[in-house]
């Protein structure tokens, strides 16, 4: 768990691109038959019948995709606004909360939406590749915001954010970005590596992700960053 106002704190006009992200995909579950509301698709069986249906409809099935069928070529990025169980739902939107403010500070509102949308869907790509035959579907936002993760290590990695691991008995600790997110990479480049085709998390989206991220970061910002630093070290040297 983070504390999201320490690190959002730096957004100055609001984070409007990542609070309407939220909004649309936690719009799009309770709308959908997944959380249950929508008494539009019953119950019971019918209600099984229909959440199958609506996954295989809007997420991604490899196997399809990489058929190259023009329906399933915008699955990647329907899937994105899709997911799974409450849990699944509120943990993303949890990371998105936390990260997506001082990105979207950085980059602007346009160019973070486009950023988020366009690793997301490469990320959901790439594991359809890599899984070409598989009939499982794959749902959820984790890819476009693991490259979320990926861009605010680049960009600030200094950052504190209070962490709560298990195995430290759940005490409220604060830690670099850095060192946060590079711990969670690790785990998710192992579990990726561990992973088959089967149910369970894509772990190999979210490592595609988080790589595109940091290197969408890198060209994007470090460039500008160097050059910015001469001309102030300039300025500098001019004051009495």
């Amino acid at each position: 768990m983070i504390d999201w106002r320490a690190t959002a704190r730096g957004a100055v006009h609001g984070p409007a691109m990542t609070y309407g992200l939220i909004a649309v995909c936690c719009l799009v579950f309770l709308l959908g038959p997944v959380s249950g509301f929508n008494p539009v698709y019953g119950t019971g069986d019918r209600l099984l019948a229909a959440q199958s249906d609506w996954f295989r409809r809007w997420g991604v099935v490899p196997a399809e995709l990489m058929s190259s069928e023009p329906r399933t070529l915008l699955t990647p990025l329907t899937a994105l606004f899709v997911h799974g169980s409450w849990l699944h739902l509120l943990g993303n939107m949890l990371f998105l909360s936390v990260f997506g403010a001082m990105a979207e500070e950085r980059m602007g509102r346009l160019e973070f939406l486009l950023f988020y949308l366009g690793c997301g869907y490469l990320a959901l790509l790439a594991y359809a590749a890599a899984h070409a035959t598989s009939e499982q579907t794959l749902v959820g936002a984790s890819g476009a915001i693991s490259a979320v993760l990926g861009a605010f290590l680049f960009l600030f990695p200094r950052a504190r954010v209070t962490s709560l691991f298990p195995f430290l008995l759940f005490l409220p600790l604060r830690f670099p970005a850095w060192m946060v997110l590079v711990f969670w990479f690790v785990l998710q480049w192992l579990a990726a590596s561990a992973a088959g085709p089967g149910p369970g998390v894509a772990y190999l989206a979210h490592v595609v992700g988080f790589a595109l991220g940091f290197l969408y970061a890198w060209g994007r910002f470090a460039r500008r960053d160097r050059v910015k630093a001469p001309a102030a070290a300039t300025e500098g040297e001019r004051q009495p």
